[in-house]
């Protein structure tokens, strides 16, 4: 029987190897791979089916996993590597047959480990999802959809899933169960066993809704279902009577605007699209680096309603996370796209790829933005993962910009509709080493008018394709919309209606504070690059140029200080060393190498120092506190210690809202601690018996220390700009102060030549006086006019003391 079977897969093993492709999915690869190799290792899968069965040999050779063919002796006894759920329908009888060992082998296992306490072995689910196809509607299911639709096909049935969806098929391993631990924490008897198999079915269930999606609703289905939403049922009947307009009208007016914002998502739109994109990575980047990808997938196996809110560097953002979460496994979601992409024929291609289209302002337009939160809240309802940027536009500095707040304020009134699943968001952050639109960023900053999108311009940036470096998804830590509001408003179920949710008065702030959480998780999950590493630390230096042993060495710096100090649990470093780091700078062209009798030097051109004062802005956050640190300790002899830790929560504090720095007073004591215990064993700096900290007498020591506290040089002359004239002219209006402000912000942008748009853009400068307020630093008299305070004059010299006295000067001037 043996042998016969071994025949039977080796001759199907010839087109399984020429029919199946798999895309593989490993939750923790690592843990299996340290696994103690003494200790069996089994899995288990839904269907006890050859070409599974062989299909996974694929994967787990791929892997260097054991073979799920083979067999395993454990004390004598032999059992079969993979444990099977359910066994295929019969071709003749059309029901199941009779059930699998999986139940069998599966109490032996659990008794062994009684007997031998020694005995630890791995259970591993191996899921295996054929073509990936969501479930439709009946009357719109094709043949692959309904190939798809069957939990456990025919062998007839199986053969056509393998012929048509077989080069298209997943395989997710999932983390490891210990026998082990299951049979000292639940026993080793049959409910155990029927437990562990009930787990495990409801594991796959939920890992290929997770893969697939939920059943498929199309456009016309999701039109006649918002016209019979009741908001828009008194939507009609209210524009009807207050414009004196006949139903039909009103009713073509609502279809031509659903018809505007709607998706019309096809799955084999996202299989071409992932083809083409597969060349145009391979095109474009040396390799799209993914970071903490199993967060995400466990809240999508948990059942969550998944929101990814990424922070907006370029249109490529669009592809790349769409890419990216289908190559970990997930379902593509619905993407909120400006409308300004819905031209010819990018429009058309991103509505079937699952774009649906937003105008950048509705306000005042009842009709359009109840159509918009129902159909938003339509996607919610029915199970589709959602994406949209809080930012409303493509950062043009590479900072962060501060949230547009309309989508998470529809996202909480859709979760007031009474919606029975958790709605979770996933922050992500998305860096590049080259941003395409980065040039033309410049020119608008400068005045100059916003390009409209067209198939020209599409045509022209793929003509001017080159190597872009890398690219980098970082996955955020998700934030459970309902635990949030559970902390942090009272009673807000009560406001849940689901027919017509009002705004409740909480809302407001409660979706202010929650925007700001997710900026700052986006900023948490920085990813650090060779050049916005090199652009923070040039663009650090007067002449913006250094031999290239001062940039390896000072590069070391900047990443040893992370690697000791980190700015957050989520940020991600480079692996390669300084020295490849440098080479891949050169390699991507993006400063200038000249040599001389004493080596090399890498320099920014005029130019060059424009473009890459963005890649520093993508990373400047980080090196915000330890550049505070370096600043306080490179500008004073000695320092308390006690006194340090007090400035840089002073000046953390000030920044902190604009920067998006997630860190409390108490998170920023510790993190000094760590600079600093970084710094002494650097042998860079030391503390004095008395607690007085100074840096030690060696000139490069002091170069590197002062090299760091400049990368918060513009942001110290900001403050020293408000501090000075606030102390000088109060009273005075804010408006007032404002312009006098960017004035001088400006003439110090000339002298110094400070080429930062955010130096002189009148919203930062604002937001800053804001913060003035708020910290007691500036005080609002009867005639509204600000007055300095007594805790002005402290930091004002805490300032002062930071700042080159050179603009200081030029400030009093």
């Amino acid at each position: 029987m043996l042998a016969l079977r071994s025949i039977f897969y080796f001759l199907l093993s010839l087109p399984i190897k020429l029919l199946v492709r798999c895309k593989i999915v490993p939750d923790n690869l690592a843990e299996i791979e340290g696994a103690d190799a003494k200790q069996p290792i089994f899995y288990i899968v839904r269907h006890q089916s050859a070409s599974d069965l062989l299909s996974l040999q694929k994967a787990c050779k791929a892997l260097d996993l054991p073979d799920p063919l083979s067999q395993v002796v454990i004390n004598g006894q032999s059992f079969d590597r993979t444990l099977c759920l359910e066994k295929p329908t019969s071709i003749i009888l059309g029901r199941r047959n009779s059930k699998t060992k999986a139940f069998i082998q599966g109490i032996k296992l659990l008794k062994l480990h009684n007997q031998d306490k020694t005995l630890d072995a791995k259970l591993i689910p191996a899921n295996l999802i054929w073509g990936r196809r969501p479930t439709v509607e009946k009357n719109n299911a094709n043949m692959g959809t309904v190939l798809a639709d069957q939990e456990s096909p025919t062998p007839l049935r199986k053969f056509f899933i393998v012929l048509f969806l077989g080069r298209h098929t997943l395989v997710r391993f999932s983390d490891a169960l210990s026998l082990r631990v299951m049979a000292d924490d639940h026993g080793a008897d049959q409910a155990t066993a029927r437990k562990l198999l009930r787990v495990a079915r409801f594991h796959f269930h939920r890992q290929t809704i997770a893969a697939t999606g939920p059943r498929l609703m199309h456009r016309q289905q999701m039109f006649t279902a918002l016209f019979a939403n009741p908001s828009i049922k008194r939507l009609i009947a209210d524009e009807v009577k207050s414009k004196k307009l006949s139903e039909e009208k009103v009713k073509k007016q609502a279809l031509a605007i659903m018809d505007e914002i709607a998706g019309d998502y096809r799955e084999s739109m996202i299989r071409l699209g992932e083809r083409a994109l597969n060349w145009l990575w391979n095109r474009l980047y040396k390799g799209i680096e993914v970071n903490n990808a199993n967060k995400l997938r466990e809240v999508a196996q948990d059942g969550h309603e998944i929101i990814y809110v990424p922070c907006h560097r370029s249109h490529m953002d669009y592809l790349l996370l769409t890419y990216v979460i289908f190559h970990e496994g997930l379902v593509t979601p619905r993407i909120a796209a400006g409308i300004n992409l819905n031209f010819w024929p990018a429009g058309p291609i991103f509505r079937k790829a699952g774009a649906f289209f937003i105008r950048r302002s509705f306000r005042g337009n009842r009709m359009y933005s109840t159509i918009f939160r129902e159909y938003l809240g339509l996607l919610f309802e029915r199970g589709y993962s959602v994406k949209y940027y809080t930012e409303g536009g493509r950062s043009r500095t590479g900072r962060i910009l501060q949230p547009k707040t309309g989508m998470i304020a529809m996202t909480i009134q859709s979760l007031l509709r009474g919606i029975d699943r958790p709605l979770t968001l996933v922050p992500v952050y998305i860096g590049y080493e080259h941003v395409m639109e980065v040039g033309s960023y410049h020119k608008e900053l400068s005045g100059s008018k916003k390009q409209k999108e067209s198939i020209f311009g599409v045509l022209k940036a793929i003509k001017s394709l080159r190597n872009y470096g890398k690219g980098y998804v970082n996955f955020g830590e998700p934030i459970n919309i309902n635990q949030f509001l559970n902390q942090n408003v009272e009673n807000w179920k009560d406001a849940i209606d689901p027919i017509d949710p009002q705004k409740p008065s909480w809302l407001t702030p409660a979706v202010n504070v929650l925007a700001n959480d997710v900026m700052k998780s986006v900023n948490q999950s920085v990813a650090l690059n060779s050049v916005s590493l090199a652009a923070l630390i040039l663009l650090a230096t007067e002449n913006k140029a250094l031999a290239e042993s001062e940039l390896n060495a000072q590069m070391a710096f900047f990443l040893n200080l992370q690697k000791h100090a980190p700015y957050s649990d989520n940020m991600t470093m480079p692996e390669d060393d300084v020295d490849a780091l440098v080479e891949h700078i050169k390699s991507l062209g993006k400063v200038n190498v000249e040599q001389d009798n004493f080596g090399t030097i890498l320099s920014l051109s005029d130019t060059a120092a424009l473009e890459m004062r963005y890649y520093r802005n993508n990373i400047l956050h980080a090196y915000m506190l330890p550049a505070f640190v370096c600043r306080i300790l490179e500008r004073n002899a000695k320092v308390n210690h006690q006194e340090l830790i007090g400035h840089v929560q002073q000046l953390i504090a000030l920044v902190k809202n604009e920067m998006f720095l997630w860190q409390s007073d108490d998170d920023v004591a510790m993190q000094v601690e760590q600079v600093l215990n970084a710094l002494v064993e650097f042998q860079m700096v030391k503390q004095s018996k008395a607690g007085f900290w100074s840096v030690v007498e060696d000139m490069s020591v002091k170069a590197k220390l002062r090299e760091m506290g400049e990368c918060v040089d513009e942001t110290l002359q900001r403050l020293a700009i408000i501090t000075t004239l606030l102390s000088r002219l109060a009273p005075i209006s804010k408006s007032a102060l404002e312009e006098q402000v960017i004035a001088i912000a400006k003439r110090l942008s000339k002298l110094n030549n400070i080429n930062a748009p955010e130096f002189v853009d009148k919203k930062a400068q604002s937001a800053l006086i804001n913060v003035f307020k708020e910290l007691g630093y500036a005080a609002t008299d009867e005639q509204n006019y600000l007055n300095d305070t007594a805790q002005l004059s402290n930091l004002k010299a805490l300032v002062n003391n930071l700042v080159d006295i050179e603009v200081l000067q030029s400030i009093a001037r």
